[in-house]
């Protein structure tokens, strides 16, 4: 987590820079999955009025990260006096995230995306990184945080980002368990789904057709029978060893989807279980993307 030099509460910005190839992109990406609001190649000058507009919204971001780099121009000169502004502003401290890379690595991703320099003006690629070298000179001397991603593949970037930057109590990955129905068709963002209309249905119980796995007694219902309790256990199993999985190839999210025929009581009430049973390992959210499709 970030260690503000103000109050607890402080707005937390967060400056990437860096040089061009060296994974601002994937920074940033970074940093929109750890909940930041972030902006790309925002104009220094515009900094200090930027950050005054956050704060008096009513849907106020404490937490922002923007990419600020030489494709500003002649308008980069400014970004030390508005950094200078804002150590002077209440309520707010900044962090610099400087990313590194030696002239090697960054000549051969050029290469590679064939691409041109920004500052190299049609010429060769190491013309323009040294240019871009002097120009941040003095930016990089302020950073707290300087990461040379030279041998750094995306993934092992995005967690060094991870690791600095989430919140406490936070890993930056989340389990997002689904309910839905058939009926209504497959939801297109899971990962893994499993079909739970095996399992008895609470529709056919008469005081339980109105309610869903929401209700107590519907989800204890779903949970009592021997076959639940037996799926439970081997898709307990199975998630230990599946989501790790997930995570350490560097996804942000796994989505986990339970379907049964409406959406209403089985696959409900198996979402809420293993969100509970998760909740304690990992960062999880539950969604019931059918719950309200009743019929009339």
């Amino acid at each position: 987590m970030i260690e503000n030099e103000g109050a607890s509460n402080d707005m937390e910005l967060v400056i990437i820079s860096g040089m061009s190839g060296a994974g601002k992109t994937v920074a940033m990406q970074s940093f929109e999955d750890l909940g930041f609001y972030c902006i790309d190649n925002l104009p220094p000058e515009l900094l200090v009025t930027f950050i005054e507009l956050m704060m008096k919204s009513k849907n106020q971001m404490r937490r922002i990260a923007a990419v600020m780099d030489t494709r500003g121009g002649d308008l980069f000169d400014s970004l030390i006096g508005e950094l200078d502004e804002i150590l002077r502003t209440e309520g707010v401290s900044y962090h610099i995230l400087y990313l590194d890379a030696d002239d090697e690595a960054l000549v051969r991703r050029y290469k590679e995306t064939r691409r041109s320099h920004p500052l190299a003006e049609g010429g060769l690629p190491l013309e323009g990184i040294r240019k871009e070298r002097l120009l941040l000179s003095e930016l990089k001397g302020r950073a707290r945080s300087i990461y040379n991603t030279s041998r750094m593949k995306p993934r092992e970037l995005r967690e060094k980002i991870i690791a600095e930057f989430s919140a406490k109590g936070e890993s930056g990955f989340t389990v997002n368990f689904i309910s839905f129905g058939f009926k209504h068709g497959m939801p297109i963002d899971a990962d893994v789904v499993f079909d739970v209309r095996f399992l008895p249905n609470p529709f056919y119980v008469e005081e339980l057709k109105p309610k869903t796995g929401l209700d107590q007694e519907v989800y204890d219902y779903v949970l009592k029978w021997n076959d639940t309790q037996l799926l439970n256990e081997k898709l307990t199993d199975l998630f230990k060893f599946l989501i790790p999985q997930y995570k350490n190839e560097g996804k942000s999210q796994v989505v986990i989807a339970f379907g049964c025929t409406g959406g209403q009581h089985r696959s409900v009430t198996l979402a809420e279980y293993f969100g509970k049973r998760f909740n304690a390992e990992y960062r999880t959210l539950i969604t019931h993307r059918d719950i309200a499709k009743r019929k009339g």
